[in-house]
């Protein structure tokens, strides 16, 4: 398991205006995990507040691109923060998987705040058992 999570890498894009709106660029990046199921991977991330057509999901070889962007249509135009916390605008994400994953095959579903993309498995990459003849 170590040598999978060792071959995952995240493509964090360098946070700018600290996760406030700002112009076109990528602002902020979504809390995600990434966890190991019996069919494969699961990566879950955290968009809560966010409409499924400000979704999008993108594959390029390995790589995984998620990215969008969270609107605030709820606040006064005038108003001063006195704490603010929730990032709005752009983000991306971008995951780099490791060989033995299908990304070809994965489905993905948005339901109550977090994006769930499962990736099973290669099916190459699953064991069979079986005689090899000598000769």
């Amino acid at each position: 398991m170590n040598e999978i999570c060792a071959t995952i890498q995240f493509g964090r894009r360098p946070l700018s205006g600290a996760g406030r709106e700002h112009g076109s660029e990528a602002c902020w990046t979504p809390n995600t995990d990434v966890y190991l199921s019996d069919t494969g991977l699961v990566i879950k991330v955290e968009l809560a507040g966010m409409r499924r057509e400000d979704l999008e999901l993108t594959v390029e070889g390995n790589r995984l691109r998620i990215s969008g962007v969270r609107r605030d249509g709820s606040r006064p135009p005038n108003c001063r923060f006195v704490v603010m916390e929730i990032n709005y605008g752009r983000f991306e994400s971008m995951i780099d998987l490791p060989p033995g994953y299908d990304l070809n095959a994965a489905k993905a579903y948005y339901q109550n705040g977090f994006l769930h993309v499962d990736v099973p498995l290669l099916a190459s990459a699953n064991p069979r058992s079986f005689s090899v003849p000598i000769e």
